[in-house]
C-alpha cells in the first residue's frame, strides 16, 4: 500500500505544478503508469470546482480551461505546440523529426495550439454542464496518453522510452478501468458514448499520423493527444448535449 501511494504521489508531483512535499523517484511514476487517469480526476475536479464559483458562462469556461492548463505548467501544451512544427515541416522523416523535437516553436506550432485553444473554448461554452465536461475530458486524456507510452514505440532515446521500459500489456485495460467512475455522472447513453467515441477517434489518428511520419513516438506525441484528446470529448459532449 506504501509503495501504490509512493508512485500516486509522484504521479501527482511529475504531471502538476502542485506543491507535495518531497521530490518522489521518477521510478515510482513510470513503473505504475496505469495510474495516470487519477491526475485527470484531480485536474479535471479542481478545474470543475473552480468554474462553479463564476456564473458567467464565459468566464466559467475560461477559467475551467486556464486551470487545467496551470497545474499542468503547461507541460502537455507544449507537447501540442512541438506537435504542431512536426506535422506541418516539409520533406523527409528526419525533417518532420528535427522540426518536432528541437526548441524552437514555428509557425505551425502556434496554428495548431491556437485552434486547439478555440476548439476546446467554443466547446465548453455549448456543453451541458462544464463541470461534468471537463471532469470527463480530463480523465480521457490522461487514459489516451497510457495508451501512448504503453503501446507507441518509441522512435529515440528518451524520457518516453525510458517511462515505456517500465510498462506493461495490462497498463491500458487498468487504466481504463479506472476511468469507468465517470459512468456516475448524469449523463445519458448518447453522452457517454460520445465521451468515449471522443478520446478513440483522435487516439486512433494520432498513432496512425505519428507512425507514419516520425516512425513512432515520443513524449511530445504523448503530452499533445492529451490536449487533442480533451479538445474531441468536449466538443462530443457539445454535439450530444
Amino acid at each position: 500500500m506504501k509503495g501504490f501511494l509512493t508512485s500516486v504521489r509522484a504521479m501527482f508531483q511529475f504531471c502538476t505544478i502542485l506543491p507535495l512535499g518531497q521530490p518522489a523517484d521518477y521510478d515510482e511514476y513510470a513503473r505504475r503508469f496505469y495510474l495516470m487517469p487519477l491526475t485527470g480526476y484531480l485536474v479535471g475536479g479542481l478545474a470543475a470546482l473552480a468554474s462553479v464559483l463564476f456564473a458567467d458562462l464565459q468566464l466559467s469556461a475560461a477559467v475551467a480551461l486556464a486551470v487545467v492548463m496551470v497545474i499542468y505548467g503547461f507541460n502537455h501544451f507544449d507537447g501540442l505546440l512541438d506537435l504542431g512544427d512536426g506535422l506541418m515541416a516539409h520533406g523527409s522523416r528526419e525533417k518532420r523529426i528535427k522540426a518536432l523535437t528541437d526548441q524552437q516553436i514555428g509557425a505551425g506550432g502556434v496554428a495548431t495550439g491556437i485552434l486547439v485553444l478555440l476548439l476546446t473554448y467554443s466547446g465548453l461554452l455549448s456543453v451541458a454542464s462544464i463541470p461534468f465536461a471537463i471532469l470527463a475530458a480530463e480523465v480521457m486524456a490522461k487514459f489516451s496518453q497510457v495508451v501512448f507510452v504503453v503501446n507507441g514505440k518509441p522512435f529515440r532515446e528518451g524520457m518516453h522510452s525510458y517511462t515505456h521500459s517500465f510498462t506493461k500489456w495490462w497498463f491500458t485495460p487498468v487504466a481504463f478501468m479506472l476511468c469507468l467512475p465517470l459512468l456516475l455522472l448524469p449523463l445519458n447513453a448518447f453522452e457517454f458514448g460520445g465521451i468515449f467515441i471522443g478520446m478513440a477517434i483522435p487516439v486512433i489518428l494520432l498513432y496512425v499520423l505519428s507512425n507514419r511520419l516520425f516512425g513512432g513516438v515520443n513524449g511530445d506525441v504523448a503530452g499533445a493527444s492529451n490536449e487533442i484528446v480533451r479538445m474531441f470529448v468536449i466538443i462530443a459532449l457539445a454535439i450530444l448535449s
